[in-house]
């Protein structure tokens, strides 16, 4: 059963992870990485994330993000 969702409250940092079923590659090259830091700097752009640290392996990635739209000094 999957986990139930967290609570979100703008400013809040979060560790995301991702990960392919049965350890199946979600990145197969470096297109797909690079696809997917492209979207993920586009949310950052519009200001709905400010992403702190990642990794990216070939069958799951870690982020640490704070959401929202903030503005730290």
């Amino acid at each position: 059963m999957p986990r139930q969702p967290r609570l979100d409250a703008p400013g809040a940092l979060h560790h995301v992870m991702g990960r392919g079923i049965e350890r199946t590659k979600i990145f197969r090259n470096r297109i797909d990485r690079t696809d997917f830091l492209d979207r993920l700097g586009e949310l950052c752009v519009a200001g709905n994330l400010s992403v702190y640290a990642w990794a990216l392996m070939s069958n799951h990635f870690h982020l640490l993000v704070r959401t929202g739209n903030q503005l730290l000094a």
